[in-house]
């Protein structure tokens, strides 16, 4: 029983980690300053995610294991200096499908753990993958205002950079 929970935990904790891996390659990708803040806080979650999973592996004796895949990003074409929101629709919907695959694998999976604690935490990690998947959809949709609404007349100007510290 007990190597049937670690293994479950243990492979979806892989494909937690690719998903986060593919978060922050299309958070370097995605310079749309609404859109790149959305990244971050998916991402923000997505660590505490991975930090619940790697405690539960660790009382059961193992580690948090490397990503069961990479997941590449889609191409976007060149974005010029006014970021149109358009120009990262495959990326977004992209990362909203995944997380729907995801969600839609594990839920039975989750559903059928008799660990009511880890089945609770799990159920946590799948609701908040439902609410990025949301995130994501409506940012391919061209919803700017994801995190907040924007201050009136404050004008969308410019974007991030690929990198966090540039010197």
């Amino acid at each position: 029983m007990q190597n049937e929970l670690q293994q479950l935990l243990t492979d979806l904790a892989a494909e937690r980690v690719a998903l986060i891996e593919r978060h922050e390659a299309g958070a370097r990708a995605v310079s749309h300053y609404d859109f790149n803040n959305t990244y971050q806080y998916v991402i923000a979650r997505e660590e505490t995610h991975l930090g619940w999973l790697g405690n539960a592996l660790t009382e059961l004796g193992a580690a948090l294991p490397k990503a069961s895949a990479a997941l590449p990003v889609p191409a976007i074409g060149k974005v010029s200096k006014k970021v149109e929101p358009s120009a990262f629709k495959a990326i977004l919907e992209d990362d909203a499908r995944s997380l729907a695959a995801f969600v839609q694998k594990w839920r039975p999976k989750v559903d059928a753990m008799t660990h009511a604690r880890h089945r609770t935490m799990l159920n946590v990690v799948l609701g908040e993958s439902l609410e990025h998947q949301r995130l994501f959809t409506q940012a391919a949709g061209g919803f700017e205002d994801l995190l907040g609404k924007r201050t009136e007349g404050s004008l969308r100007v410019g974007g991030v950079l690929p990198a966090r510290w540039q010197e």
